[in-house]
């Protein structure tokens, strides 16, 4: 008995030191860059566009950017992941085929996304003919989370019990009916956390969009679809790695970074929010 309590204590000590092993490298890179970015945000950082090389002004253009190519991203992706779901855990038959399809779609999720890049040139900018625009990485980063919002949704369907769907067809409701009225308001919670953590990390990806729709500088915000535009994670790569004068730019790149993560926590707050929320009204509709 002592010697099941010491591996007990052991083995849980062990999970606290690497947990505060993880927490102390995260918040080592959170202060570096908090402590070199504060300074430059602001108003005019947010609001402003870049001048003089990039070597002057805001971000406001790549912040617009990247809240265009997300909302394609959210139009083109969410929809077809959530129908693609219910199809797989609700309609589709347990044989092997469908089980293919389940593990393709677990492993299309471990693709680099510099594959997910070259694929959207070869099918949205010119086999589409899209071209290199907001549409094209838009699409190409909607088939990055693909993956990712089809095995959460399919999962938060398979926790919803099995009495919902027996209910509701006992009282004549149709397969969708019950679906759609005990199920999906069950899963919601579940399927919109999936949802927001997949597109908040497509809206910090570079890979993807490096090749189908990003520009390195542009005087004016797209348009439409159709046009080009800037990002904040390919604008962090060109003062990171690619500015003529890295050192100078370099209070810039962090204050990019900041906002750019500042972005995908607010995303990851408002996920939990939700979740929290639709958890609480799921209890206390039972």
């Amino acid at each position: 008995m002592k010697q099941s309590q010491l591996q007990q204590t052991l083995g849980l000590n062990t999970l606290r030191f690497f947990v505060l092993l993880v927490l102390l490298f995260l918040g080592i890179i959170l202060w570096e860059i908090f402590s070199k970015g504060a300074g430059v945000i602001g108003f005019p950082f947010l609001f402003d566009y870049p001048h003089k090389g990039m070597m002057e002004g805001g971000i406001f253009p790549t912040i617009m950017g990247t809240v265009f190519v997300t909302m394609v991203t959210t139009v083109f992706a969410i929809p077809l992941g959530i129908a693609t779901a219910i199809y797989l855990s609700e309609y589709a038959a347990s044989n092997g085929v469908n089980r293919l399809i389940r593990a393709s779609i677990r492993n299309l999720a471990g693709v680099p996304s510099i594959i997910y890049g070259l694929f959207g040139v070869a099918l949205f900018v010119e086999g589409l003919g899209f071209g290199v625009s907001v549409l094209s990485a838009g699409f190409t980063l909607g088939l990055l989370t693909l993956p990712y919002i089809i095995t959460t949704t399919e999962e938060a369907l398979k926790n919803v019990p099995q009495s919902y769907r027996e209910g509701a067809l006992a009282l004549g409701a149709t397969k969708w009916e019950a679906i759609y009225s005990n199920v999906l308001p069950s899963a919601v919670s579940g399927i919109v956390t999936g949802s927001i953590l997949g597109l908040s990390r497509a809206a910090g990806e570079t890979a993807p969009i490096l090749f189908t729709g990003v520009a390195f500088y542009l005087r004016y915000l797209p348009s439409s679809v159709n046009d080009s535009f800037m990002a904040m994670p390919y604008h962090l790569y060109i003062l990171s790695t690619q500015h003529h004068a890295i050192e100078e730019v370099r209070p810039l790149a962090y204050g990019t970074a900041l906002v750019l993560i500042s972005v995908v926590f607010v995303l990851n707050i408002i996920a939990f929010i939700i979740r929290y929320r639709y958890r609480n009204y799921n209890q206390a509709r039972v």
